[in-house]
């Protein structure tokens, strides 16, 4: 069991599912977390498990040793100028936040504190977030601890820092444009035949197993597409259809769309 003590500013959707993947993992008690943000009512939940919940940030992040930063971008620079001079060097700093750069931190913050960039993605709750990590040449020391966290939730890959919108798009985004993938796919099974509970476990799950047949046999797609394809079968008709009516174009042009309006969320504050 880890004795480390952490701080999460901002526990909204993303910090909150982080807390309970780390809880689910086994290796914290709630005690170890202090949850801050302005609507403590909404963390009255993790107050009764015995975390410590607040709506001062400075309160907050006096005992931590690591700090979680899951604010909106649009409130980051407030934070931050509140958190100036309020952090020390033996404390480490995760931004969660999209768009903002460590050197742009390191500007309000000063560089004293290590500072690194996580994108994971809410399935951190249940322990299955893919998590892109990266920092500046100054703090990759602290890219193996801050890896060890997130494998505790999930799947980690170390990025350069400016592939950190993409890595937003295709992994935090993507969340919710396989969401919806499958949300389509329980609309065509209630359409040609089955009661909607029953079409949507059958989508969510045949989409489980499509995942992970990727995952277990190290394949591409195209692999396991053509082995449920045969001459003039069912399967490749519906593919066709789909690929007449854009269904690949329109997925990729949802990704490009949602990297580039990522670059832009912290410069629109």
């Amino acid at each position: 069991m880890s004795k480390t003590k952490i701080t999460v500013i901002g526990a909204g959707n993303l910090g909150s599912s982080l807390v309970k993947g780390l809880v689910e993992s086994g290796k914290f008690q709630p005690a170890q977390f202090t949850l801050a943000r302005r609507n403590t009512i909404k963390l009255d939940l993790w107050r009764e498990d015995g975390a410590h919940v607040t709506a001062n940030n400075v309160e907050a992040v006096k005992t931590a040793d690591i700090i979680f930063l899951a604010v909106l971008p649009q409130k980051v620079n407030e934070v931050l100028k509140e958190l100036k001079g309020k952090l020390k060097p033996n404390q480490l700093l995760i931004s969660l936040v999209t768009g903002i750069k460590v050197i742009e931190i390191e500007q309000i913050l000063g560089n004293k504190t290590p500072i690194v960039r996580a994108m994971p993605n809410t399935a951190i709750s249940i322990r299955e977030s893919m998590t892109c990590i990266a920092t500046t040449p100054q703090w990759q020391g602290y890219i193996p601890q801050t890896q060890n966290l997130f494998e505790l939730v999930g799947e980690t890959a170390v990025i350069n820092e400016e592939q950190m919108t993409s890595a937003t798009a295709l992994c935090a985004c993507g969340i919710a444009f396989f969401l919806r993938a499958i949300r389509a796919a329980s609309q065509g099974g209630n359409e040609i035949d089955f009661h909607a509970g029953e079409a949507l476990k059958m989508a969510a799950q045949t989409a489980r197993g499509a995942a992970s047949l990727l995952l277990a046999n190290h394949s591409h797609p195209e692999d396991e597409i053509d082995k449920v394809t045969s001459p003039k079968g069912c399967t490749i008709a519906g593919l066709n259809e789909m690929e007449h009516n854009g269904f690949s174009s329109s997925f990729i042009k949802g990704i490009t769309v949602s990297a580039k309006q990522a670059k832009v969320l912290y410069n629109e504050k």
